[in-house]
């Protein structure tokens, strides 16, 4: 359910346009687009040392019609932006556990982008 402001919520699935001949597609995380479900969701599409490779973030644009850049571990503003959403979300998002993982797979993002 996607929430509005005064509405209540509307169901995505019931969302049409003008002409009732096309459906409109709502994409999710779990959405099947390819054999197997979105490669962004998949091990194909994940970076071993954290986040997501090429052909994940390709996946996941189409999807969602992101434009998902790839890592900035040089420096710059968008890596302070990146580390700094990403050490809040750690310390309030996840168990004591996956923090202390070094296999974690927002332990492994924050080593490649060298936050």
């Amino acid at each position: 359910m996607i929430p509005s402001r005064g509405m209540g919520a509307i169901n995505p699935t019931k969302i049409r346009r003008k002409d009732a001949d096309v459906p409109v597609k709502v994409y999710c995380g779990g959405g099947k687009m390819a054999k197997g479900g979105l490669a962004w969701t998949r091990k194909e599409g994940k970076n071993p040392k954290g986040g997501l490779n090429a052909k994940g973030r390709a996946s996941y644009n189409k999807a969602h019609g992101a434009h998902l850049k790839a890592p900035q571990p040089e420096g710059g503003p968008r890596r302070d932006s990146f580390c700094a959403r990403m050490k809040g979300m750690k310390r309030k998002l996840t168990s004591k556990k996956t923090a202390n993982d070094p296999n974690s797979r927002i332990n492994k993002s924050l080593r490649a982008w060298k936050c």
